[in-house]
């Protein structure tokens, strides 16, 4: 069984674990307002930054010197100790990190393109800032392992793909730790991209409203260390599937979605009725949501009552890599008892009218958390994590829907 020993995060919520997890019961996100000069055509859009101040990269490692590079030091620093505590048990050979990124140091190369153009010195930029594997490569070098390492990038799953990966090396026995995670930062490419493909919404985003018009996108990091060691936090089980319906459309009966809920559902070898707790992907775009709600109330919502939340809820949302900062508030939510259920039909502004919600807190003592995220291309993974009274023996799962992800972990 593979167990999550420390979670490290940042993002427009707060600086660490204590301030996003008070931020987050008190219903702000400090980092969530409208910014100048992201997308083009509209003067103000509303994304959710980190106005923190970030961790310096020094000259020796100027190559890797980007703002996603920093996020991931500033979730790094938080979890510190376990990982040295991990480095000095096991070598440095045996800890992996497997990271994933939708921008990498994409912003740093824009700017250096609007600098060139416009005939002006480009000094800072080093072509590694921007290479999608780069988050991995520097996080390893920065700690000086030699361990396996690699990133990837699957849009929304990228880091639920990282998680997935990391439990894989360990079973597989190539490394006793990983390191996983992911971190995107705010970048004109993605952002107009997604205007583009009508899916982004320059006001704050209304998750299974019947006025969405699209994500709200933000930036951050999160780190987590997984081992083999018992940890009061589990992660049990995985499944996965690859729809290929389309490049950047969901499967319209959701079929990905469903074939990765119900493997991580036999991998932990429980039923949907042990499920407590969902945090769903919401991405707040028309297909996404309709699919949504069709799945998991074909799977679940239907036979039994559970709690729901969602990351764009929470005035904080953000595309790529970054589904795993869902992940680790679920597990915040855990530690530190924050109310399940506080998302109803009253806290949309439009009519919340997919079936999806409920207004009451069920037990925790014989129920498992469950997180969703998926990315383009119809990969899905589908994640599970046990809460307190759950066996140890398989009592969680992960899987990817649609690049789709949830997992079960034991508070």
């Amino acid at each position: 069984m593979i167990f999550i020993s420390a979670v490290g995060m940042i993002n427009a919520l707060g600086r660490d674990n204590d301030e996003i997890a008070a931020n987050l019961a008190r219903g702000i996100a400090p980092g969530m307002r409208p910014r100048e000069g992201w997308l083009q055509g509209h003067p103000q859009a509303i994304f959710a930054g980190v106005d923190a101040e970030l961790p310096a990269i020094h000259d020796t490692f100027r190559d890797h010197r980007s703002r996603n590079n920093q996020l991931l030091l500033a979730a790094l620093a938080q979890i510190q100790p376990q990982v040295d505590r991990a480095i000095a048990r096991y070598g440095r050979a045996r800890v992996a990190v497997v990271l994933g990124t939708s921008t990498s140091g994409l912003d740093e190369g824009d700017v250096h393109v609007n600098l060139t153009l416009n005939g002006k010195a480009s000094e800072a930029w080093r072509y590694p800032q921007q290479e999608l594997g780069d988050p991995s490569r520097f996080l390893s070098r920065w700690l000086a392992l030699d361990g396996p390492a690699y990133t990837l990038s699957t849009a929304c799953s990228s880091s639920a793909r990282a998680i997935i990966s990391g439990r894989r090396l360990i079973e597989a026995g190539l490394a006793d730790v990983a390191i996983v995670g992911g971190a995107d930062t705010l970048s004109r490419m993605p952002i107009n991209g997604f205007h583009s493909l009508e899916s982004l919404s320059t006001t704050q985003c209304q998750p299974f409203s019947r006025d969405r018009s699209g994500i709200t996108i933000g930036e951050g990091a999160a780190l987590m260390l997984l081992t083999r060691e018992p940890q009061p936090i589990a992660l049990l089980g995985i499944g996965e599937s690859s729809d290929a319906w389309h490049i950047s459309a969901p499967h319209p009966q959701g079929e990905g979605a469903m074939r990765a809920i119900q493997q991580a559902l036999d991998d932990a070898g429980i039923t949907p009725e042990q499920v407590g707790y969902i945090n769903l992907h919401g991405t707040a775009t028309r297909l996404n949501d309709q699919i949504e709600a069709r799945v998991l109330n074909a799977i679940c919502c239907y036979r039994h009552r559970i709690s729901v939340s969602l990351r764009r809820m929470t005035r904080y949302r953000r595309a790529g890599s970054l589904n795993i900062r869902s992940r680790c508030r679920g597990q915040l939510s855990c530690r530190t008892l924050l109310p399940l259920a506080a998302i109803t039909p009253a806290s949309c502004s439009g009519e919340c009218h997919e079936p999806l919600f409920i207004t009451r807190q069920l037990p925790a003592a014989r129920r498992a958390d469950a997180a969703a995220g998926r990315g383009r291309g119809g990969d899905c993974r589908h994640r599970h994590l046990p809460r307190r009274g759950l066996t140890r023996q398989r009592s969680g799962a992960i899987s990817r829907y649609q690049r789709r992800s949830s997992r079960l972990v034991r508070p």
